[in-house]
């Protein structure tokens, strides 16, 4: 069998990976290919939130903004829009999907989101990233608030420019990414974190010095002594250690209250918990009650598909298999109220608050373990 001749002379020359690198070279503008979620790409809500990658050409949504931050610099060529649960329940065929829609577009880099402090939405924009860089060997670079899971998973491999944790920060997050974005297209030398403005990705570059470390770490020494601001050259890991409270001692004599962050709340939101970045929460008596009736409570939480929670609570808050478990003596008893606030997009401190006054008022009620359920 004769190989197959797989060149191209409809345009009088061969085409091929080292063609394209070349067309890169020779061009003025710089190319660039977002990435949206069917939010922000204008397709719709979570009633959207399964909808296949897709592309449209020329900005759409906050591309229009990158376009305008652009300028003269460069032009968004063509949008990718995905669903945020699709793209999170099939990361792999996603990424697949969403390569074969941008790489005829020939992208000088690739832009993804911002996703502020959207989770799935922070995931998606890092893996679409992370699949750029490595399968197509473009640049690529992605907003988050450091509080988006995204930013763990992604941070070693991908440039995440550090955004506010909603929308309201969208311009100063396009600035920034745009700035990073053509810094990486023109293959420009990219500064440190703080000075581009992206999350550390624990990568350690060389520098010539005029002093010796000796010296360097005598003067931040004096700096610190002397109440002086000094910057450590290398940064330490800050962790949050929570140590785990000791095993109940006889669970058939034990209280067990239930506590959700999925947002489950009576009909019409008594305690006006809010649908994100939540402050406040709730307790709701379920003293006599064996199970939850759904004409009864509501979902307030944005960020996952509530449906099914909505057409039987117990998938949130077993009320029923406590009742059950209380019966047969495996628990000494349920408590009497359930606890509930909205675990998206929220606060260190502000949820560490209430996890403290929450605990305070079950020790002095005799509870003695907690089941704690999320999305």
């Amino acid at each position: 069998m004769q190989p197959k001749d797989t060149s191209c002379s409809c345009s009088g020359r061969v085409t091929g990976l080292d063609q394209v690198e070349e067309d890169r070279v020779e061009r003025t503008s710089v190319r660039v290919v977002h990435y949206l979620n069917q939010f922000f790409g204008g397709v719709g809500g979570e009633d959207k939130a399964y909808i296949e990658p897709m592309i449209e050409e020329g900005p759409v949504g906050p591309g229009r903004g990158i376009q305008e931050a652009l300028g003269g610099k460069g032009e968004v060529i063509a949008t990718v829009i995905c669903g945020d649960n699709y793209f999170a329940e099939n990361i792999g065929e996603a990424s697949d999907k969403v390569m074969e829609l941008l790489s005829p577009f020939q992208p000088d880099v690739v832009i993804a989101g911002p996703a502020f402090n959207a989770g799935r939405y922070g995931i998606a924009c890092g893996a679409v990233c992370q699949s750029v860089k490595e399968r197509l060997d473009i640049p690529a670079v992605t907003g988050m608030h450091r509080e988006n899971p995204g930013l763990d998973l992604y941070r070693k491999d991908v440039y995440i420019v550090e955004t506010a944790d909603s929308v309201r920060g969208m311009l100063p997050a396009i600035s920034k990414m745009v700035s990073l974005a053509l810094k990486l297209a023109s293959r420009q030398k990219i500064g440190s974190p703080s000075e581009e403005g992206y999350f550390p990705r624990g990568v350690l570059v060389n520098e010539i010095s005029d002093k010796t470390g000796a010296e360097r770490v005598v003067n931040m020494l004096l700096k610190k002594l002397q109440g002086q601001p000094f910057k450590s050259e290398v940064s330490r890991p800050n962790y949050d250690r929570v140590a785990p409270a000791p095993a109940i001692a006889d669970i058939q004599k034990a209280t067990i209250a239930l506590i959700t962050d999925g947002g489950l709340v009576p009909k019409g939101n008594p305690d006006k918990i809010e649908i994100r970045t939540a402050t406040r929460f709730g307790k709701y008596d379920i003293e006599g009650i064996d199970e939850l009736n759904p004409e009864a409570y509501e979902v307030n939480h944005e960020g996952y598909d509530s449906v099914f929670v909505r057409e039987d609570p117990h998938r949130l808050v077993p009320v029923d298999v406590m009742r059950d478990f209380e019966k047969e003596g495996v628990i000494g008893g349920l408590y009497k109220r359930f606890y509930s606030t909205t675990g998206v997009a929220n606060i260190v401190d502000t949820v560490r608050r209430m996890g403290e006054i929450i605990a305070q008022e079950l020790k002095a009620e005799g509870v003695s373990g907690v089941i704690l359920t999320s999305t």
